[in-house]
């Protein structure tokens, strides 16, 4: 296991230190943990930006969507727990 040293300001290291407490967590621990969801969430990011710029190339390229109005009716159908309703694809 890798050692590394952090220096923290002193009211970050006091949050810290308190948020462990209440979590029941030494420090040490706590910031790990934090460390680990900022990486995870870093990924997750990448991951979008990747998916929705590919998602971008394809709609360029095949010149077709959904309308916005057909897609936030189609989303407040579903939140109701209506039948869905189709969405069609429409060249722009």
């Amino acid at each position: 296991m890798a050692t590394t040293s952090l220096k923290l300001p002193d009211d970050l290291k006091e949050q810290a230190t308190k948020a462990a407490a209440v979590l029941g967590l030494s420090p040490h621990a706590f910031m790990v943990e934090a460390i680990r969801q900022a990486a995870h969430n870093s990924e997750l990011r990448r991951a979008f930006i990747a998916e929705a710029t590919a998602a971008r190339k394809q709609a360029i390229k095949s010149g077709t969507g959904y309308e916005a109005k057909d897609v936030h009716k189609h989303l407040r159908d579903r939140i109701a727990g209506k039948k869905r309703s189709a969405l069609k694809l429409k060249s722009w």
